[in-house]
């Protein structure tokens, strides 16, 4: 077996790593989401310069996969396709993700990858949430958090420290872990690390995107098209140093 990880730099993708470890499986390869206009992780925001530190620090090779600014679904599958071609005839096997319960993207991510021969591992599955996060605080690691859902969380929230101050300041609507998309954070240190990545925080921006726009089949002739708000998010713009 010879596996990679679907690698977002936050906190999911680095206990990721190091439950993959207990459980017997080596992950030799991270794989990271790139928005080709602005160089940053999707939807982290967070600069391909800092990725690469991560990896570096990691000391596993990194393969960037690149997006359009706001790919659609087909543009998204395309690029994931042609990534999974290059790894499958470099000898990967298996893809490794971070995903905690959230069943449509689990079903989504194993049928897509089988498409291309790949099967897919999910260390964390079913973990409770405030135990994952525990596990995250107390055996070193730290995070900030780069990316806020201001539906769930305020501006106040963007680049604190992932610690246990921030866990009991959080709403108790929202996951500990962010698993609903409440938040997304930076790991720049912990066991798994050879040596802390430095950075300096920037200024917090906010920007709003445009839903997508879903399809629902009625029955088996008819079916219709629906619509989101926008949705808002706060992130915080990290530096390397």
């Amino acid at each position: 077996m010879k596996a990679f990880l679907n690698w977002s730099g936050g906190k999911d993708s680095a206990l990721c790593i190091y439950k993959a470890k207990q459980q017997g499986i080596n992950i030799e390869a991270l794989v990271t989401t790139i928005n080709s206009v602005t160089g940053r992780i999707s939807m982290h925001g967070v600069r391909r310069t800092l990725l690469e530190q991560q990896a570096a620090a990691l000391q596993l090779p990194l393969y960037i996969v690149e997006l359009p600014e706001q790919p659609d679904m087909m543009e998204y599958e395309r690029a994931i396709h042609e990534a999974n071609k290059m790894l499958k005839a470099e000898g990967f096997t298996h893809a490794v993700s971070g995903d905690l319960f959230l069943e449509d993207l689990k079903s989504y991510r194993k049928k897509l990858y089988a498409e291309d021969g790949i099967e897919c591992l999910f260390p964390l599955w079913k973990t409770d949430t405030k135990e994952l996060v525990q596990t995250f605080i107390e055996k070193g690691f730290k995070a900030v958090l780069v990316c806020v859902n201001n539906s769930s969380l305020n501006k106040s929230f963007c680049g604190r420290l992932l610690d246990k101050s921030l866990i009991n300041d959080l709403p108790a609507n929202v996951d500990v872990c962010g698993e609903n998309g409440e938040y997304h954070s930076f790991v720049f240190d912990g066991p798994i690390f050879s040596s802390p990545v430095l950075f300096q925080k920037g200024e917090i921006v906010f920007k709003e995107y445009a839903a997508p726009i879903l399809r629902q089949v009625q029955n088996d002739n008819d079916e219709c098209f629906t619509s989101q708000p926008p949705a808002g998010f706060y992130f915080c713009d990290l530096l390397l140093t």
